[in-house]
Order: C-alpha cells, then structure tokens, then sequence
C-alpha cells in the first residue's frame, strides 16, 4: 500500500515544481515521460532547502536546514519519509545510485547561505560547486540511466551548464540578494557601486560556460536531449536580456522572461529538435 503514498510524494514535488518555477517545468515537460518524475523529485528536494535559507526568516533557519539535513539522510537509509518532498527524492536517489558525496555538498551550500553575507573567491567557488554544478550531477545519474561511462563522459558539461545557470540567477536576483538577504555571492564587487565593466567581466565567464555546456548537451542521451536544451535555451535568452540591460538597472530591476516569450522559446526548441539541429 506504499505506492499510494509514494504516489501522493511524486505529486508533492511535481506541484513544488510547477508552483516555483515555470522554466524548470517547461524543460521537464519536454523530458522523455519516464525522466520527468525523478526530475521533479530532484527539484523539490533542492527548492525545499532554498526556501528555508531564503524565505523562512522568521522561523530558526538553522535549526530547520539542520533537521531537514537529518531527515534527508534518514530517508535514504529507511527508504520511507513522511515529508513526501523527502519521501520522493529518496526514490531517486536509491534507484538511480546518486552519490551520497552530491547531497553534502550541496546541503553544504545551503550552510554557506546562513553565515556568509560576503563571498571570497575560494568561497564562491565552493557554492557554485554545492548549489549549482553538484546538482546538474544528480540530474546528469538520472538522464545517463546509472550508464557510469556516460556519465563521466558528459560530467563536466554537466557542471557547467548548472554553473552557468546560477551565476545567471545571481544576475537575475542580484537586488533581492543584496538588498534584502545582505548577500554578495560575486567576489571582489562593490555593489554599492556595481559598474558595467564589472557586469561585463562576469558575462563572459558564463557565456565561456554556456559554450562549453552546449557541446554536452549535443551528446545528452535522446531521452533527455530535448528538455535540457529547452531550458539552455530559456537562460540563455534571460542571459542575453541581462547582457543588454546595464549595471544600473539591473541592480533595480529584476530581469524576466515573460510567459509568452517562454512559449516562443518552447516551440523553437521543439522545431529544433524535430528537425535534427541538436
């Protein structure tokens, strides 16, 4: 009678999903069906944590990361939790054989959210590693099926694409961020005083990354192809608006890709990929 409530679990991170983001659910959307569950448990998992180092500000952040940390490992040994995110993502985790070395580093980050409000170049480094590239690791197990030699070939693409797409978000959330969380994630800016010769030397470390994930993405297997460009393609768009849009602005304005724009980039990738240019 587990199914049922496992069940219940995959609604619960699909629903997460969904709710939290519109991107990410188009490119899951575009997945081979059997990929998008495990996908979405992943992004659950991963938007939980967030949520507590982010939003929770009332409540005992610490606490709360560390007892979700707790309940985390619990679930992967027990197989069962009653968090169905959790639940979910254990799932994923058991069946797919994700390195236990992934969570922690990623749950590591989430640590780094809570005590440092000014990032070093090593620190930022190792955040980008924890929130970003560790991640892309997790999805790369499921779309590689556990096939080990592909997934060493492609694991550092892997790594750059979810690079790319934090530092993009960085960009993105860069007013809410220091402004409202009184963080700096780029090392060595002055946001006070964010110029666009800064802006500019940050652009072209993640357009050299998004160059590099591309060539990944060429050799992704074809069950997963489709949806990852997708969202390639949907923050790569978001970046170029970024790139057209000075420092000024942007540490006033959050850039955004509006709903119609999303369906555009919906259609062009599904054209792309039917007619075989991936």
């Amino acid at each position: 009678m587990k199914a049922i409530f496992d069940n219940l679990s995959a609604e619960c991170s699909k629903l997460t999903t969904l709710r939290y983001s519109t991107s990410f659910s188009l490119g899951i959307y575009f997945l081979n069906k059997k990929l998008r569950q495990p996908i979405y448990a992943i992004y659950g998992f991963v938007r939980l944590a967030d949520e507590i180092v982010d939003s929770f500000h009332d409540y005992d952040k610490d606490f709360l990361l560390k007892k979700f940390k707790n309940d985390c490992y619990e679930a992967i040994d027990q197989g069962i939790s009653l968090n169905p995110i959790l639940n979910s993502f254990q799932q994923v985790v058991n069946e797919y054989e994700i390195d236990r070395e992934l969570i922690d580093l990623f749950l590591q980050s989430m640590e780094m959210d809570l005590n440092y409000q000014t990032y070093s170049s090593d620190k930022y480094d190792q955040y980008i590693l924890g929130s970003a590239q560790v991640v892309g690791l997790m999805c790369l197990r499921v779309f590689t099926d556990k096939n080990t030699p592909d997934y060493e070939r492609l694991k550092d693409s892997a790594m750059m694409l979810g690079s790319a797409f934090q530092k993009v978000n960085f960009l993105r959330d860069i007013n809410a961020d220091y402004n409202l969380l009184n963080r700096t994630y780029f090392p060595n800016v002055n946001l006070s005083q964010f110029s666009n010769v800064e802006k500019k030397q940050i652009e072209e470390d993640i357009e050299s990354e998004f160059k590099a994930a591309l060539q990944g993405i060429k050799q992704l297997p074809k069950p997963a192809k489709s949806g990852v460009y997708l969202a390639y393609i949907y923050y790569l768009e978001l970046f170029k608006k970024i790139k057209r849009t000075s420092a000024e602005k942007v540490m006033n304005k959050r850039i955004r890709i509006s709903n119609g724009h999303k369906f555009g980039l919906m259609c062009d990738s599904l054209i792309r990929y039917k007619m075989n240019v991936l």
